[in-house]
């Protein structure tokens, strides 16, 4: 027999565990959001650094594959927590018991780098325990808010169901700020350490309630067949056609913790007298949920509502054309940083003010709308389907970033310290017969050398797939296993095809803060007649006012494959004024670290960031393969098309939508 109480209270005030709740909630997301905001930047600049060797960075395509697969798993778990809690232990129970793999998940991020594992081990160990712990959480929480309502007091649903977005709101516009600020300063282990306290913080407050919740029992048999009746089944059928459209919103919704941190990196971030970070630059969602859910409740739903009936599907509806224009407006900064401007971080703030409305149209509505929907026995499921179009949005956005990366030589520099020399008798021992690995020193004599030699060199066949002839590629690398430098039978063709571009962006100009890379047709117009060592064109392409990227096709002669000849140049400015502004700026953990890892060269790099470079120069880095077929403003571009194209299909599902409200007490109102 349970000790507490199964059903709601007949009373018309708020009900007494709501407070505990909505505190668990804020610290929950605190501890939620602080990972999740610094996740993409992690991967792109720390991981590689928490190796005692030098490994290549990640790419941006990747951390956003990588980030997006776990936000899916995120939102994908909590159908196996609702089926578990609606069908076995209830809500409360599950929610306790997954909370502490939530807390060793948050253990294992704070241990990145430390041993045992290897980073990404520990790493992806660690997200894998968080998504398992959301997937009992987040089904189960929003709703146990519902379940402490009756008849008499439902008609506070809508406000608890407010605050409780405002605590996670709340939560996460703390964490914002804070945990980019923490692994700037303090590096991984702090920024991932803290929202893991937050996280046994929260656990603790949702225990303390335990006494003044409904503690609805679960359904058992009841469930399964009530989930399997014919109600249960078109029920979950009739929001699936809704939750499909509402599944692009997060396609788009999520990458502002991706696409859109990594787009700030390239604009000017010096904005209302603040430097911010490119991930704090998040905040500003939450800050504006918390002002505009007054603002939409009070005036814009009711102005709204006296022009023509605002039902909630109509509310997603607006909501998602809402998002298509918000995530169109970043198309159009990313157009202007891909033309060389770097647009003020403020152009973001604006895009913000319209994405927040799509969320709040399109989030707090569905979730308001999915628990009345659901049948009193299916809360937990309905809301877990709910999540898992939240689930599907990320893996389809994680799915696209996978199919735009092209397979390169990074994977060979990773393993590169791994590889063992190829035997005397020229059969490879790694890689096939495309790949031969020669020692110039015994391994044991690394550490007595030079970091600027080479002690180990990989060669990469060429179009003949064998090793040893006038087409290979070949791989330098120091004592750390740091690449030193590739050869590739392209270098003549880049290096005055580099040359050319080199010159033109020295010559636009005396200002040395003023020069630019030069456009497109431009930069394809100073290297024509020079061509590869198939005589095939180069192709040329400006990144940013600072970036540009040269491809020879290599001996397949198509664009975009694993051949391809790359040559990425990056203006690295003299700049004085800068220079003397962070001349008393202490290192940062991420300086401090590159300088521990690569010494002087990464002396060189901490300086040049700085503005401290002895003079403007052009620096250029040769890769084999790994580009992205889709990129810059395009990649905008066509999220915002998939996003418009969903906001059309879901007029028609609106309009022929039929469904009913249940509430958990609605059996004993029909006795």
């Amino acid at each position: 027999m349970s000790i507490y109480r199964t059903t709601p209270a007949d009373t018309a005030g708020l009900p007494p565990g709501i407070p505990y709740i909505i505190g668990n909630e804020a610290a929950e997301r605190f501890s939620y959001y602080g990972m999740r905001t610094i996740l993409t930047i992690f991967m792109v600049r720390y991981l590689s650094l928490l190796s005692d060797t030098a490994l290549p960075a990640m790419s941006k395509a990747e951390a956003q594959e990588h980030y997006h697969t776990f936000s899916s798993w995120v939102y994908f778990f909590p159908i196996v927590g609702a089926i578990v809690s609606d069908a076995l232990t209830g809500k409360y129970r599950i929610i306790i018991q997954v909370s502490v793999l939530y807390c060793l998940g948050h253990l294992a991020l704070a241990l990145m780098g430390s041993g045992g594992l290897s980073p990404a081990g520990w790493m992806w160990a660690g997200l894998f325990l968080i998504a398992l712990g959301s997937g009992g959480i987040k089904p189960c929480v929003s709703a146990h808010v519902g379940d402490q309502f009756g008849h008499r007091n439902q008609h506070l649903m809508e406000l608890v169901y407010q605050w409780f977005y405002f605590s996670i709101n709340f939560g996460s516009t703390i964490s914002t700020i804070l945990t980019p600020w923490l692994l700037e300063w303090y590096g991984p282990h702090v920024a991932f350490g803290v929202p893991g306290v937050l996280m046994a913080i929260a656990t603790l407050t949702f225990w303390l309630g335990r006494n003044r919740y409904i503690h609805v029992p679960p359904g058992g048999a009841a469930f399964l067949r009530q989930v399997f009746s014919r109600d249960g089944i078109l029920t979950i059928l009739r929001l699936s056609l809704v939750y499909l459209c509402i599944a692009v919103f997060w396609a788009l919704f999520d990458q502002t913790s991706s696409a859109w941190v990594l787009q700030a990196e390239d604009m000017n971030l010096r904005w209302l007298g603040f430097d911010w970070l490119p991930s704090q630059i998040q905040v500003l969602n939450p800050i504006l949920v918390m002002a505009m859910i007054p603002l939409f409740q009070l005036v814009v739903y009711p102005a709204l509502d006296r022009v023509f009936p605002l039902t909630p599907l109509r509310k997603i509806g607006m909501g998602l054309f809402a998002m298509a224009a918000g995530f169109g407006l970043s198309a159009v900064v990313q157009g202007w940083i891909d033309q060389g401007a770097r647009p003020s971080v403020a152009w973001q703030f604006l895009a913000y003010v319209v994405v927040t409305a799509a969320e709040i149209m399109v989030s707090i509505t569905g979730l308001e709308f999915s628990y009345a929907q659901a049948p009193k026995t299916m809360k937990s499921v309905i809301m877990a389907v709910w999540l898992l179009s939240v689930s599907l949005g990320n893996y389809v956005t994680a799915a696209v970033n996978h199919w735009i990366q092209v397979r390169g030589s990074a994977e060979i520099v990773a393993q590169a310290a791994e590889f063992e020399p190829t035997p005397p008798d020229g059969v490879p021992s790694a890689g096939g017969n495309r790949l031969a690995v020669a020692d110039a020193v015994p391994r044991a004599e690394w550490l007595k050398r030079p970091e600027d030699e080479a002690v180990r060199e990989i060669r990469l066949a060429g179009g003949d797939g064998v090793c040893g002839t006038a087409d290979d590629v070949t791989l330098s690398f120091n004592r750390f296993a740091g690449l030193l430098g590739v050869q590739t039978p392209e270098d003549g063709p880049l290096a005055a095809a580099k040359a050319a571009i080199d010159a033109a962006f020295f010559a636009s100009t005396t200002d040395d803060a003023a020069k630019e890379i030069p456009a497109d047709a431009e930069g394809a117009s100073l290297i024509v007649g020079t061509t590869d060592s198939h005589g095939r064109p180069l192709r040329y392409r400006r990144i940013t006012r600072d970036r540009y990227r040269l491809v020879a096709d290599g001996p397949d002669g198509a664009p975009f494959t694993a051949d391809d000849v790359v040559l990425a140049a990056a203006a690295v400015r003299a700049d004085p004024v800068e220079a003397a502004r962070l001349a008393n700026k202490p290192l940062t953990w991420r300086e401090r670290r590159l300088i521990e890892l690569e010494g002087e060269a990464g002396r060189r790099q901490v300086d040049a960031a700085r503005g401290q470079a002895p003079a403007t120069r052009i620096d250029g880095e040769t890769t084999i393969g790994g580009l992205v077929t889709l990129e810059g403003a395009a990649y905008y571009r066509f999220w915002t098309g998939c996003m418009l194209a969903a906001a059309v299909a879901f007029v028609p599902i609106a309009l022929l939508y039929r469904g009913r409200p249940h509430l958990q007490d609605e059996a004993k109102r029909a006795e």
